[in-house]
């Protein structure tokens, strides 16, 4: 069976990974636009239940992935006015250049060629191919040749953000809020290495031309975004990698496949940033299709039926998650509306954007800000986060793996 991947994003190459190991005769490569060692992006997020599908699928990538990630407990929301408070948590972040060494390294050692700096321009000149996998990005050259199949669908958010990075490296995962003259404006930091956190900053279009944003270069965005952040940056600089500004795209398709073409990731569905899943939902995209294909020889080569029960398995297990989002993302475009709620109210309020929390959390969040009892929940928590690493398979089991 031939494979090609398009895209080579952890989506694209985790997918490859798991295609070679269920059959190692498989001819699986994977195009990547960006030269070798090139991505966007600063760090990616994750928690638990990725880690645990991880070790289940292949215990070799989630060892090493595991080994690499930056671990941190709780979250601080630092809002001008008020008192630091805190919310409950932890979870794990990694470099995404990070992330697709380890993936790239893995396929590389099981047999998929991976092709760098091949910049797809005409969907019609990919080689031969029994499955052709469109994992190229919300902006999906393989998806947009095949619009009207495909029914994509694209809303486009509110709120105006630019994702950056800083060597300021905070201590745990960060919300900050700043309010200027021309209004709020607020970051969602993490860090993700020793020397550097990821620093994605959002305000309303409001705030944004209020502030002259819209008019600046990136040089000056930056030393204004540094100058109204100073408090939280300790002096440190921003860079925005030349992407800019910019307005979440929630994309949708109504189908995910046509004849040998199947879509996965953020080609097929994006999540707002604000609830930290688009790396998880694509890598477990890669894990569903994965599992689809293997029942190929059982179903006769139905590559039709086995693409579709792909789909239903996705579209389901995202229903909860992509309204999750919805909810999250509409917080956000509304934060104005909380900035004059006492300290722990408003980080409540944030913690609880997508609905979901019933009243008993309340009283647990506004009994756990003091320093002795949350101190305590940190330890319970990370207590539990080193519980369920020991109860994933030894690192012995890496050598077993092929």
């Amino acid at each position: 069976m031939r494979i090609t991947c398009v895209g080579g994003g952890p989506a694209g190459l985790y997918f490859a990974v798991l295609a070679k190991l269920a059959d190692p005769a498989r001819d699986v490569t994977v195009l990547e636009r960006n030269p070798a060692g090139v991505t966007y992006g600063w760090g990616v997020v994750f928690w638990d239940d990725l880690l645990d599908d991880l070790f289940r699928y292949d215990p070799v990538s989630a060892a090493r992935i595991w080994d690499a990630a930056y671990k941190w407990d709780e979250y601080e929301v630092h809002a001008a006015g008020k008192p630091v408070s805190f919310l409950g948590g932890y979870g794990f972040s990694l470099g995404r250049h990070k992330l697709l060494e380890i993936l790239g390294d893995r396929a590389r050692e099981l047999g998929v060629t991976i092709r760098y700096s091949d910049d797809l321009t005409d969907p019609d000149q990919l080689p031969a191919a029994d499955l052709i996998v469109a994992c190229d990005g919300a902006g999906s050259r393989i998806r947009d040749s095949a619009a009207e199949h495909f029914g994509a669908q694209v809303e486009t958010g509110r709120n105006k953000y630019i994702w950056l990075g800083t060597p300021h490296v905070f201590r745990t995962f960060t919300f900050g809020f700043e309010e200027t003259e021309a209004g709020w404006i607020w970051f969602h930091a993490y860090p993700f290495a020793a020397g550097a956190s990821t620093f994605i900053v959002e305000c309303t279009p409001e705030t944004w031309s209020g502030l002259g944003l819209d008019r600046m270069d990136s040089a000056a965005g930056n030393a204004r975004l540094q100058e109204i952040f100073k408090r939280h940056l300790d002096g440190h600089p921003l860079d925005d990698a030349g992407r800019g500004w910019l307005n979440f795209r929630r994309v949708t398709a109504e189908r995910w496949d046509h004849g040998n073409v199947v879509l996965m990731g953020d080609a097929a569905h994006t999540t707002h940033f604000a609830i930290g899943s688009g790396t998880k939902l694509a890598m477990q995209d890669a894990m569903a299709l994965a599992d689809a294909v293997a029942l190929l020889p059982a179903k006769s080569g139905n590559l039709s039926a086995a693409l579709e029960q792909y789909e239903h398995r996705r579209k389901v297990a995202l229903a909860p998650l992509q309204r999750a989002a919805r909810a999250s993302s509409a917080w956000f475009e509304r934060m104005p509306e909380y900035a004059d709620l006492p300290a722990k109210r408003f980080s409540y309020a944030l913690s609880d954007r997508r609905g979901e929390y019933p009243a008993w959390r309340y009283l647990l969040h506004m009994s756990t800000q003091g320093a002795v009892p949350r101190t305590m929940l940190r330890w319970t928590l990370s207590a539990r986060r080193w519980n369920r690493a020991r109860r994933r398979p030894p690192r012995s089991l890496s050598a077993a793996v092929p």
